[in-house]
């Protein structure tokens, strides 16, 4: 069996409290568990809606921000107890492609400077020509030419281009996992659909494995191998991306899979009635029951006392945080 190339194991991440730790607080992670395989490379789904802990989780994995709570193991080492060239490596072989590729570089360079920067604080050509070679090869891999964009400024050059060029960047580090932030949102649907497929080239061809972010689950559905749902910071329900969003357990993802528009003008959208309540008043505390309380039609008493745990649904894959799956206790009517 593979060895876990990345582990996430019960990270949370709580904001606020104070000095004394007296004041409010949110919980932006709560206990989120995770794993990436070494082999085969695989495209794993973060999503949910804004504010569900998706960008906190890809800032954990990056390094970015601590956890408050919780372990992040890459091939077995934890990631806060590495030294100075344990975290070189790590921040070699984990990279990042984030959702405004504008706001990565730097306007007053040319777009070259990207690689440049890349390459001598990783030292990894002895020449220009050396480095020169590797920049093409990079480029070559996500479509694109050195001599058509290396001289231009970013302002210069389409939003499409820009996020090719970091996925190229990326690709230049040869990296085992690639963290990808909402990579597509921010482009046309003909570019969206060739960075996607730069994505599965990457993931099938160079045996990159990707944790993409996204609240789109359409693109979700076209190449993620697993997906995990979150909502307001927990896991609602996660396993084979097809198989979720196919036949979603979790009353959460049921909702949000039926909220999605279908090409019929005969099937009107946004028809159906929808409780809504604050979405911070379940997530002050980790202690707090379930989030999804208040806009569940099954609510029971129990949800209130303590956050379900992830419970199997026919296969060990396919998982859903709802009591209605605890085998022992769940209503006759509800059946996996």
């Amino acid at each position: 069996m593979s060895q876990p190339l990345l582990e996430v194991r019960k990270a949370t991440k709580v904001y606020g409290g104070g000095l004394f730790r007296t004041g409010p607080t949110t919980v932006a992670l709560q206990d989120l568990n995770l794993t990436i395989l070494e082999r085969p490379a695989t495209i794993t789904t973060i999503a949910g809606e804004s504010g569900s802990g998706k960008t906190t989780l890809a800032n954990i994995v990056l390094g970015f921000t601590k956890p408050t709570s919780g372990e992040i193991l890459y091939r077995g080492a934890d990631v806060a107890a590495m030294n100075k060239q344990q975290l070189m490596a790590y921040r070699k072989e984990v990279q990042a492609v984030f959702q405004d590729p504008y706001a990565v570089y730097n306007p007053f360079y040319r777009v070259k400077h990207i690689f440049d920067m890349v390459i001598k604080n990783f030292k990894m050509a002895s020449n220009k020509r050396e480095a020169r070679e590797l920049i093409e090869d990079a480029l070559n891999v996500v479509g694109m030419r050195g001599e058509e964009v290396l001289e231009k400024y970013p302002h210069q050059l389409s939003g499409g281009q820009r996020q090719r060029m970091m996925v190229a960047r990326a690709y230049m580090l040869k990296p085992r996992l690639i963290v990808a932030d909402e990579p597509v949102s921010m482009v046309d649907a003909s570019l969206r659909a060739m960075i996607l497929d730069i994505m599965l080239r990457l993931r099938d061809e160079h045996n990159i494995s990707f944790l993409y972010i996204t609240h789109d689950l359409s693109t979700a559905y076209q190449i993620g191998d697993q997906i995990y749902l979150l909502y307001q910071g927990s896991t609602a329900e996660r396993g084979e991306t097809v198989q979720v969003i196919e036949n979603p357990k979790h009353p959460y993802v049921q909702m949000l899979i039926d909220s999605i528009p279908v090409p019929d003008p005969e099937v009107r959208w946004g028809s159906s009635d929808v409780t809504t309540l604050d979405d911070e008043q379940m997530r002050t505390t980790v202690q707090s029951g379930c989030r999804f309380y208040g806009r569940c039609s099954y609510r029971m008493d129990r949800c209130l006392e303590a956050a379900p745990p992830l419970y199997p649904i026919n296969t060990s894959s396919h998982e859903a945080a709802c009591y209605l799956y605890d085998v022992e206790h769940a209503p006759e009517k509800v059946t996996a």
